[in-house]
């Protein structure tokens, strides 16, 4: 999908990067893209919506959560299924009151997750790969390690 000029359509997204207790906030994406995927919440910036009052729509919307909505984290680009390109403003969030989520709009699921239940779940394209290079699996919950036992005295 081109613009007048014939150049690929922009579309303004955002994301929102919601940490609370050690645990990100991912829902599990109930439509295209990515359906059956694992994400964090977010969705298209409406006519007339900043990016922050998106992120928090989108966030009560899929989730039932209130939000606070930070400084920006990080941007990407990902095509949609249409031919344009999703441009993807990410925003850190706070959880403001109760921090018990319910899959509600296009969200089939929602959880709190640690770094190591994130990375065994199925994951849209390169969330991963981003979240680690913006430094947000640094606030996760680290990954469980056996315990090596003390040598004997």
């Amino acid at each position: 999908m081109t613009d007048a000029t014939g150049a690929a359509r922009r579309v303004p997204c955002v994301g929102a990067v919601v940490v609370h207790e050690g645990r990100l906030l991912v829902v599990q994406r109930g439509t295209e893209p990515g359906r059956g995927l694992w994400s964090v919440p977010g969705g298209r910036v409406e006519h007339g919506e900043t990016v922050a009052a998106a992120c928090s729509r989108e966030v009560l919307e899929e989730t039932g959560l209130v939000v606070e909505v930070g400084a920006p984290v990080g941007t990407v680009e990902r095509p949609s299924p249409e031919g344009a390109t999703y441009v993807i403003d990410d925003l850190a969030c706070r959880v403001v009151g109760s921090s018990a989520a319910a899959a509600g709009d296009d969200a089939d699921d929602v959880r709190w997750v640690t770094r190591d239940e994130l990375e065994a779940l199925p994951l849209v394209d390169l969330l991963l790969e981003t979240l680690d290079a913006w430094g947000v699996l640094d606030r996760l919950r680290p990954p469980s390690r056996p315990r090596t036992p003390s040598p004997p005295p």
